[in-house]
């Protein structure tokens, strides 16, 4: 099953009134708020999920989005109408990174068919409404563990004995500036890879040949050990997704960053090299 759906496809899906579920994950890294946005026009039937708390336990050491409590997220899921046997497919507005937080926690909770609109947003021609939808409770019940995980000793691990992605714009790995965390720069080892590569000018993920031959320059290899992070565990499952796309699996470090630096004992590399 592929990790993304086009518009095109996604109209022709919904055009056969089988069932799908439209979840709408409009966020943007320090705001504004996307509920107000999925208000003025959304597509049809899509529900709107707030990432901040409904993708995400409260923020604290364990990093600014944490994995939600599994009962928590379970429970969100279920009143978005999410069903365990129904396929899923999450939007947002660009450039992809909530659509890919809610991909990936379902993928880790469990459900088997969870699809990204490629380009979100602004890659739909279709028809819009401001009808806000009430669908009956979905029967999603998560089983986590199904997709990889790092922790912080596990990150610095694999960015000494495999490939460890950060997927944070390059000065921010260079440590150049932080604009959110205390402290600039990037885990010991780690790789510069940030996620706007993944994308063209259209707003649309690179064809997957050529996602896999980026990953491949970056060191990832079919069967090898790969992670990413980013700041807070969003724009890194963008990441995850864009691997997935081009045939790798790579683990996710939730607490990424921002984690990272909330013990100040943990060692920090700066400059364009791995450290």
């Amino acid at each position: 099953m592929t990790a993304i759906i086009s518009a095109a496809d996604l109209i022709s899906e919904l055009d056969t009134r089988q069932p799908l579920t439209l979840l709408d994950v409009r966020w943007q890294l320090g705001g504004p708020p996307g509920r107000p946005v999925y208000e003025q026009g959304h597509i049809p039937g899509a529900v709107y999920v707030d990432l901040d708390t409904e993708l995400a336990g409260p923020s604290g050491p364990a990093g600014r989005h944490p994995l939600p409590d599994p009962a928590e997220f379970g429970a969100a899921m279920r009143r978005a109408g999410v069903d365990q046997g129904t396929p899923v497919v999450t939007l947002d507005g660009g450039p992809g990174w909530g659509a890919a937080r809610a991909w990936w926690l379902l993928r880790w909770a469990g459900h088997g068919n969870v699809r990204v609109l490629d380009g979100g947003m602004a890659s739909w021609s279709g028809e819009l409404t401001t009808e806000e939808p009430h669908p009956e409770p979905g029967d999603f019940q998560p089983r986590p563990g199904s997709l990889p995980t790092l922790d912080a000793e596990a990150a610095a691990e694999l960015a000494r004995s495999g490939v460890l992605l950060d997927a944070r714009a390059g000065e921010r790995y260079r440590g150049e500036v932080e604009p959110i965390d205390p402290v600039g720069g990037h885990i010991p080892g780690a790789l510069s890879a940030p996620t706007a590569g993944n994308t063209g000018e259209d707003g649309l993920l690179r064809p997957a040949a050529e996602l896999r031959a980026r990953f491949a320059e970056l060191g990832v290899t079919e069967g090898a050990p790969a992670g990413v992070y980013c700041g807070s565990g969003v724009s890194g499952a963008h990441q995850a997704l864009a691997l997935a796309v081009a045939g790798y699996e790579a683990a996710l470090y939730p607490g990424s960053w921002s984690e990272w630096t909330a013990d100040p004992g943990r060692p920090v590399a700066t400059g364009p090299h791995p450290g």
